[in-house]
């Protein structure tokens, strides 16, 4: 079988972002991201949003998307606006998840769609999702190998293989099993990260068995200090 590429080569990112309060900094290339985290706000426990991504940006994180599932938009927005200032000041490109129209509006970096989102919506390719002068990117679930050959082929820039494992996040989602991490390695030549039950425990069966990109929720923001576990995993990444 030939090798699956994405819509992304590994050099997008890595542009120049001015905010408005005049500092310039660099967000980080796809090709150099390997600790993706995130601010959900199932997991914050009362801790401000905007705390819990310094500290994501301390411990090394390479990538951070904001999930809040129960949240409305407007509520989305004001997280997003806390934690943008926070995640440009380090070069951490921020990740939207779900509400495309709010990332456009926003200016973060990507958009996480799942399937359901993107596929059973009508959409084909990203492309029909990217406005002229924008650069935003648009990362897609997958539960199985079909299912990466379609994104990637509708141009995704990156996709997430999982659940790998049984995960409190998504209790009622079926686990893929290292199966599918092992098939990614040998197929996928584009960006994809390891989704779902990876924590330190499980940390290394998941990189043996081919990644070397991850996602890590709960492992992380249930840890008694976020920095130094979000610091542990990235220090055992390839």
């Amino acid at each position: 079988m030939a090798a699956c590429r994405g819509g992304a080569d590994g050099r997008k990112l890595g542009r120049v972002f001015r905010a408005r309060t005049g500092y310039s900094v660099r967000v980080k290339s796809l090709a150099d991201c390997r600790l993706y985290t995130f601010v959900d706000t199932a997991y914050l426990h009362g801790r401000a949003p905007e705390l819990v991504a310094q500290q994501l940006c301390d411990g090394g994180s390479d990538l951070i998307q904001l999930r809040a599932k129960n949240s409305s938009s407007e509520e989305i927005r004001r997280l997003a606006e806390a934690i943008l200032p926070v995640t440009r000041r380090a070069g951490v490109p921020l990740v939207i998840n779900d509400h495309l129209a709010l990332a456009r509006t926003l200016g973060a970096e990507i958009c996480h769609l799942g399937q359901e989102d993107f596929f059973d919506a009508g959409h084909q390719h990203v492309s029909e999702l990217k406005v002229p002068g924008s650069d935003l990117m648009i990362g897609l679930s997958t539960h199985a190998p079909a299912q990466a050959q379609r994104a990637l082929a509708a141009g995704a820039d990156y996709i997430a293989i999982g659940p790998i494992f049984a995960t409190g996040t998504k209790p009622t989602a079926q686990p893929v099993t290292l199966e599918y991490v092992r098939w990614a390695a040998a197929h996928v030549t584009g960006p994809w990260f390891a989704i779902g039950g990876v924590n330190l425990g499980t940390l290394d069966a998941v990189l043996a068995a081919g990644a070397q990109r991850i996602c890590v929720v709960s492992a992380i923001l249930n840890a008694p200090d976020i920095a130094r576990a979000c610091a542990e995993f990235r220090r055992r990444l390839p």
